[in-house]
């Protein structure tokens, strides 16, 4: 098909039995970017992957390669690889014939032979020689990678992984998404991938978008959507995070209450009062704002917005410990370096550290972040 500039989706939307999958999906991934949607379990991901791919028809909406339409275009005509979660191997052919599956159909890349062609992605996974084994012989983690090797044979425009490293260890994990990172990243192939792991995602992608219940909530660069999320259901799904919902102090004249160096306004939440840098919202406003645990410091007096709260349990991460405290009702978690050695502890925040996710009962606009 030649190379694909972009992809996209427009308004696309998609039911089952009059459960809506997709509410109208519109986004934009670049030539050779690595795109990630993330989110829970059956949120749209994989239904939106699939309208890529051309296995599910959207109700309504555009999926567009470049600048060709992709409507009653068969998945087989649309120059796409495909890596999914159960692997897929046939178990009556050998790897390197499972890896030339794909070739039956297309000319292999760059005139070369099959079995040329086989063997530099083999060699290209770290799985040199072993074009005569059982996929059967395989671990989970070698199995995966003679499926990203059967995906890119035919050298397609577009990658697609879906949930690839599901069923894979932590550290298998963890190696064979810096694998596939790399691999993407020398090959410069536009790549869609679903997962619902957010680390993974925060780790792996050019841009994320997180769904939630069949809508696009917010697309950005990792770091963006991680520090600036758009919605509280981002601010709450990826990574942990403390979200705290309160009023806006008012002053005598009904304004605002400004810190002492005018900056920010104060927030009233429970019996407690914290200043938020760049808040600019009328007295009385309904503000909801999030602080991730490794902002809080468990020594108050460092910090501008102090308050005091029970542990209540204590887990050891390896390079730091995750700290569950009750403030009055409320579950808050911090990070911190050292055990806690008292049964409460004085905890704070800089006003910088906060992000204002709505003021007003407004969310902020949903709006893309590179």
């Amino acid at each position: 098909m030649g190379s694909v500039t972009d992809l996209s989706l427009r308004g696309v939307s998609k039911s089952f039995g009059g459960v809506d999958a997709l509410r109208d999906v519109s986004l934009d991934v670049a030539d050779g970017e690595f795109f990630t949607l993330v989110g829970p379990s059956g949120c749209g991901k994989t239904t939106t992957l699939r309208a890529i791919a051309g296995f599910e028809s959207p109700d309504a909406g555009s999926v567009r390669f470049g600048d060709r339409e992709m409507a009653g275009v068969p998945p087989e005509d649309r120059d796409v690889g495909i890596v999914f979660q159960n692997y897929a191997l046939f178990s009556n052919m050998t790897v390197g014939e499972n890896v030339a599956y794909g070739l039956r159909f297309r000319e292999t890349p760059g005139g070369q032979s099959k079995a040329a062609r086989v063997a530099e992605l083999l060699d290209m996974v770290d799985l040199p020689g072993f074009e005569d084994r059982d996929p059967d012989e395989l671990s989970g983690g070698q199995r995966q990678r003679v499926a990203l090797a059967r995906a890119l044979a035919p050298g397609p425009d577009v990658l697609l992984l879906d949930e690839p490293m599901s069923a894979l260890d932590a550290r298998l994990r963890q190696e064979l998404r810096t694998q596939v990172r790399a691999i993407q990243s020398e090959l410069g192939i536009t790549t869609v991938y679903v997962t619902h792991d957010q680390e993974e995602a925060l780790a792996v992608s050019d841009r994320v978008a997180v769904m939630n219940d069949g809508r696009i909530e917010q697309v950005g660069a990792p770091e963006a959507v991680y520090r600036r999320p758009d919605t509280r259901f981002v601010a709450e799904f990826l990574g942990e995070n403390n979200v705290f919902a309160g009023e806006v102090a008012g002053s005598a004249d009904g304004s605002a209450s400004r810190g002492s160096d005018g900056a920010g306004a104060t927030v009233r939440v429970g019996d407690a009062s914290f200043r938020l840098a760049g808040l600019d919202a009328p007295a009385g406003s309904e503000v909801v704002f999030c602080v991730r645990p490794e902002k809080l410091t468990a020594d108050a007096t460092a910090a501008e917005n102090g308050f005091e709260a029970a542990v209540e349990t204590v887990e050891f991460l390896g390079e730091a410990f995750r700290v569950h405290l009750d403030w009055g009702g409320r579950e808050v978690t911090i990070r911190t370096p050292e055990r806690p050695s008292a049964d409460r502890l004085a905890v704070g925040f800089d006003p910088a550290d906060a992000h204002v996710v709505s003021a007003g009962g407004r969310e902020r606009a949903v709006v893309e972040e590179r």
